[in-house]
């Protein structure tokens, strides 16, 4: 794994997706630290972590508590 600070990975995400896809992964840094890893999911849990990502973009949503106070 490629480390990257994380100032850079922000500044060059696009790219570093493309290479994620070719199959390089990444570890991101914060002050030389390792805080995160860029990669393709696992085939078994991919299906979970979009169905987890989903449910947390619409718990965000402004007013989705809104019904739930009525």
């Amino acid at each position: 794994m490629t480390p990257i600070a994380l100032f850079e990975a922000k500044n060059r995400l696009s790219e570093l997706i493309d290479r994620v896809q070719a199959g390089e992964e990444f570890v991101i840094t914060r002050r030389g630290k390792e805080v995160a890893r860029l990669a393709l999911p696992e085939a078994s849990d991919a299906g979970q972590r979009a169905s987890d990502a989903s449910a947390r973009n619409q718990a965000r949503q402004p007013g989705a508590h809104a019904s739930a106070r009525r």
